[in-house]
C-alpha cells in the first residue's frame, strides 16, 4: 500500500537530522497523498532524501511521530515485538527488572507510549494518536516477551488520563486492559516495600525514575536526622529510615500521599522511626527555620515547578526559595540532596538557581555527586526531549 508523503521545507528538520524523532506542524512544505490522522506516512527531505516513517496528526504541533529511519522497515506485529524485545533486553542488562519503566516512548523509538511494570502489574499510558491504534498490539507483544523469561502477567491498567491526549486529539481514560484485579501492588525496591496504587496514585502510581537516586541518599542517613520534603508516598524517607536513620521526617501538601505515606512506613515496621507530616513545604521550612530546627540531611524531591517555558522564571523562584530555606536547616557538614523533574527546567538553569541559593544562604556547598534519572528512563544525547531529571548531592559547609 502506497503512503502518503511529507516533504520537509528546505532547511528544516534539523533536530530530525541529529536523531530527533518529531517533525513538528511548521517544518512541513507539503504533503502528498491521502490520510487520516494516526496513519503512517513517509518522511523526505526537500530533495527528496527518505528520512523515515512516522505517524501523522494534524491536530498536534508533534506533525509527525517517527517510528523507523529504515525504508525496509515494514511497520506490523513482527515491527512492534521487536522492539518491545529490543526495550525489554536492554532493561535486563541495565536495571533491577521486578519493577522498572519497560517502554519509554522516543527513547525506545515507540513514541508517545509509557508502560511501567509494578511486580506482576503493567501500566500503560498512550499520549499520542498514532501509537494508539498499536496500544494493544504492543501489549500483547509485552506478555509474550516478559512470559518467555517466565514472567506472568496478572493484569494491565492503562493510565492514558494525561491532559496532553487532549492536544492529540484525544480523551483522557482509565481503567483495566482485560479483566480486573486488585489494583493495589505490594512491590520492593531498595530493600523497601512500598503499596503502589495503579489506579488513583499520580501518573502510573509510583515515581520509578528516582530509584537508583533513592538509593545514594542511604549511605548518608545511618544515624542521621533526616528531613524529606515533597515526600509524596513516602519512598526517600523510608529509604532513609532502612539505611539507619536515627529519625526521619516526610512532608506533603498531599492528604491521600501523606495516608499511603504511612500505610507504607507501617508495612516496613518504621512507623516508630519514620514520621509524616501533612503541610505545605513553602510554609513549613520557614517554620522549622524558626523553631531552630537542624538536621543532617535534607531531600528536596518537588513535582515539576513548570511543565512549559512561559512558566520558567516563576519555578526559578520556587527551586531559588525551596533550596535557600533548605540549606538553612541543615547542620554544618550535613548533606542536601535537590533535584528538578521538569524537563524546562535545563541543567545549567537548575545548577545557576542553586548555586545563587547557596550564595543568598551563605552556605558553601561542596558537591557529592550529580545523578539523573534511572537508566529505564534513557534519553539520546543528540536531542534531550526525553532528560529531564537532575539530582545533585552536596555537602553543606
Amino acid at each position: 500500500m502506497e503512503l502518503p508523503i511529507l516533504i520537509l521545507k528546505k532547511g528544516e528538520g534539523r533536530t530530525l537530522k541529529k536523531g530527533g524523532l518529531w517533525v513538528y506542524d511548521n517544518e512541513a512544505a507539503e504533503i502528498r497523498g491521502s490520510y487520516q490522522d494516526g496513519d503512517l506516512i513517509s518522511v523526505l527531505d526537500f530533495d527528496g532524501f527518505f528520512m523515515g516513517y512516522g505517524f501523522i496528526n494534524s491536530k498536534s504541533k508533534i506533525l509527525v511521530r517517527m517510528l523507523t529511519r529504515s525504508r525496509e522497515d515494514v511497520i506490523d506485529e513482527s515491527f512492534f515485538e521487536k522492539r518491545v524485545r529490543d526495550a525489554w533486553n536492554y532493561r535486563k542488562d541495565v536495571i533491577d527488572t521486578s519493577s522498572c519503566r519497560l517502554i519509554f516512548g522516543e527513547a525506545d523509538f515507540l513514541p508517545g507510549l509509557v508502560v511501567d511494570k509494578f511486580s506482576d502489574v503493567l501500566v500503560a499510558e498512550s499520549l499520542a494518536l498514532g501509537i494508539e491504534r498499536y496500544k494493544n498490539v504492543i501489549l500483547d507483544a509485552l506478555r509474550r516477551v516478559l512470559t518467555e523469561d517466565g514472567i506472568e502477567i496478572r493484569g494491565i491498567y492503562e493510565r492514558s488520563d494525561a491532559k496532553v491526549r487532549l492536544l492529540e486529539g484525544l480523551e483522557r481514560v482509565k481503567g483495566y486492559i482485560g479483566e480486573p484485579f486488585d489494583p493495589k501492588v505490594e512491590i520492593t525496591e531498595n530493600g523497601v516495600r512500598y503499596l503502589v496504587d495503579v489506579e488513583e496514585g499520580q501518573k502510573t502510581g509510583f515515581f520509578l525514575d528516582q530509584k537508583l537516586n533513592r538509593a545514594a541518599i542511604q549511605k548518608l542517613c545511618p544515624g542521621k536526622k533526616v528531613l524529606d520534603c515533597f515526600t509524596h508516598t513516602g519512598s526517600f524517607a523510608l529509604n532513609a529510615g532502612i539505611a539507619g536513620a536515627e529519625s526521619v521526617l516526610g512532608a506533603d501538601s498531599s492528604e491521600v500521599a501523606i495516608a499511603q505515606a504511612r500505610e507504607n512506613a507501617r508495612l516496613n515496621h518504621m512507623e516508630n522511626k519514620v514520621a509524616f507530616v501533612c503541610e505545605d513545604v513553602f510554609e513549613l521550612l520557614p517554620r522549622l527555620e524558626r523553631a531552630g530546627e537542624l538536621f543532617d540531611v535534607v531531600i528536596l524531591d518537588p513535582p515539576a515547578f513548570t511543565k512549559s517555558r512561559n512558566s520558567v522564571k516563576s519555578a526559578v523562584k520556587g527551586y531559588r526559595e525551596i533550596n535557600l530555606r533548605a540549606m538553612k536547616l541543615i547542620k554544618k557538614g550535613g548533606y542536601l540532596a535537590t533535584c528538578s523533574c521538569s524537563h524546562f527546567m535545563d541543567p545549567d538553569l537548575f545548577a545557576k538557581t542553586i548555586r545563587e541559593a547557596a550564595n543568598g544562604s551563605g552556605r558553601l556547598l561542596r558537591q557529592v555527586e550529580f545523578r539523573t534519572q534511572a537508566p529505564d528512563h534513557p534519553f539520546f544525547w543528540t536531542v534531550d526531549t526525553s532528560y529531564y531529571l537532575k539530582f545533585y548531592i552536596f555537602q553543606v559547609l
